[in-house]
């Protein structure tokens, strides 16, 4: 979690090139998507330049999608600054999407409780390419900074929430994924490489992730990762905030075994299709402690 809402912008990286064979796949569509895509939390306006430069496609290319898109009503093209906006037919996708996450109602008076515990912010998340995009937020009137909300989008490597995520995809699906976390960023890949292993490794052991410090400086968290079922995607659980204020002993101690609470009682609301990513850890996550331990200012 952050105290910023947005990310410097980075180029997208591609996925996995389709095979030639493949007669199923719509490269059109997909680059058309692609350009949807781009328009992160933040962005609220996007030249055909960016957009190039985000998708690795011409910028020729790119121009006959985002006009394409427009007369759709998927982007808005704004004259006096020859760039494009998102058009209202994707805050309908959108829309449609939330409303269909019962899940979301189940957990926001639970996530509540966390949050007023915390004196923090806690967010369920939805991976979504290379990040984690936020689909229910609560937080505490105390808590400080952290303007992320619904639809804020967090990067998969260095958050709790990402790395929670990763921790419980499918097996044949994360040799995909750090493929292109690595082109993403080649030099950093070899330090990012081992912190998602030991985040999976954290996650199998004590039932979440963390990420003290190391998505950016200030900011401290913890995530456990989960599989919903009832054809939702991979979610998770975290809870964040400013550093100074979440110490490392609060956040595992205290807080992860109540974020894990709130994980088995949806998995019971949900029925036996919701399958937890904890693993073994599962006996790990104690009973939260009747009173609130002192936190490390």
């Amino acid at each position: 979690m952050s105290s910023r809402n947005s990310q410097t912008p980075r180029r997208l990286p591609r996925g996995r090139p389709r095979a030639k064979e493949d007669r199923h796949f719509v490269t059109a569509l997909a680059r058309g998507l692609e350009v949807l895509a781009c328009f992160r939390s933040g962005d609220t306006l996007l030249g055909n330049g960016d957009l190039a430069e985000r998708c690795r496609l011409p910028k020729s290319t790119v121009s006959r999608l985002s006009q394409t898109l427009a007369r759709l009503g998927y982007l808005r093209y704004v004259d006096d600054v020859a760039k494009y906006r998102l058009g209202g037919a994707t805050l309908a996708l959108g829309s449609a999407m939330l409303s269909g996450m019962a899940i979301r109602q189940l957990a926001r008076p639970m996530m509540q409780e966390v949050a007023d515990f915390s004196q923090a912010v806690v967010a369920l998340g939805v991976r979504v390419g290379l990040g984690v995009i936020y689909v229910e937020v609560c937080r505490n009137k105390a808590a400080l900074t952290l303007s992320l909300d619904v639809g804020s989008w967090v990067p998969l490597a260095t958050t709790a929430i990402g790395r929670a995520c990763l921790a419980v995809v499918d097996d044949d699906e994360r040799p995909d994924l750090m493929a292109q976390l690595r082109a993403a960023d080649p030099a950093a890949w070899p330090k990012r490489k081992r912190q998602i292993e030991a985040a999976i490794e954290q996650h199998r052991k004590l039932g979440c992730c963390s990420s003290f410090g190391e998505w950016q400086p200030d900011v401290s968290g913890v995530a456990i990762g989960f599989r919903p079922g009832r054809g939702l995607p991979v979610m998770a659980l975290n809870c964040g905030g400013p550093s100074f204020s979440l110490s490392r002993p609060f956040l595992l101690g205290e807080v992860r075994p109540r974020l894990a609470s709130v994980v088995r009682r949806l998995e019971d609301s949900l029925g036996p299709q919701a399958t937890a990513g904890l693993g073994d850890a599962r006996s790990a996550h104690a009973a939260p402690p009747a009173k609130r331990a002192t936190r490390a200012r």
